[in-house]
């Protein structure tokens, strides 16, 4: 498998402080299995690499207004956590950017992700298929909420998807592997960060049906 720079993108979802670091309110949620896999300095790694290879570079961060009268007044499931533990409100530092995903030049940052899936509710797909992309790889939090309902939703619209297993963290190991060995084969290709930045700089990768994917 080869793919093309120009036309594959990295997005990178919710690297911010309230889930990346130390004293932010959902940090120790998910701190064991961010540590178990290196995620975050896998992560950092894959964006600059991607980046010098040509591939673009996306952010899709999540924020709400104080209040949070995005979400109405009867927020259910995980996203009345997000209330509960006044989580990625607009303006703190809790909803910035963790220091090692800060975007950089030439970055693009996804606008109006108030939900789950990175695509509904923003101008996601408009600015891939703008930007003749074909590819997408997908990172970030939590493995089995929001990268998996991206991950859904470009395999239905037909992007060629991959997921970073080694880029992505849930609130536990049991969730975690589980999305990866069950969920992700069924609507990507899952690959660690290094396997992905081989194939994007063109060296040749054998095929492993296990995956889903072939030369």
């Amino acid at each position: 498998m080869q793919l093309d720079p120009k036309k594959t993108a990295v997005v990178m979802i919710e690297f911010q402080n309230d889930f990346t670091s130390e004293g932010g309110t959902l940090h120790g949620a998910v701190k064991e299995v961010m540590e178990s896999t290196n995620m975050l300095s896998n992560a950092q790694e894959t964006v600059k690499k991607a980046r010098e290879l040509g591939a673009t570079i996306i952010h899709a961060p999540i924020t709400f207004a104080a209040g949070y009268p995005e979400l109405g007044d009867h927020p259910y499931g995980i996203l009345k956590g997000v209330v509960d533990s006044s989580s990625f409100r607009k303006g703190t530092w809790g909803a910035d950017f963790v220091d090692e995903m800060k975007p950089e030049e030439g970055d693009l940052v996804v606008e109006g992700k108030r939900g789950l899936c990175a695509f509904n509710s923003t101008n996601l797909d408009f600015v891939l298929r703008g930007r003749g992309i074909e590819n997408v790889a997908l990172g970030g939090f939590l493995t089995n909420c929001c990268v998996e309902s991206s991950m859904r939703t470009a395999y239905e619209k037909g992007f060629n998807v991959f997921t970073l297993t080694d880029c992505v963290a849930a609130t536990s190991e049991e969730e975690h592997r589980v999305a990866i060995e069950k969920d992700y084969p069924m609507f990507s290709h899952p690959v660690e960060h290094g396997e992905f930045l081989n194939i994007l700089a063109g060296e040749t990768v054998a095929a492993d049906s296990s995956r889903g994917y072939a030369d």
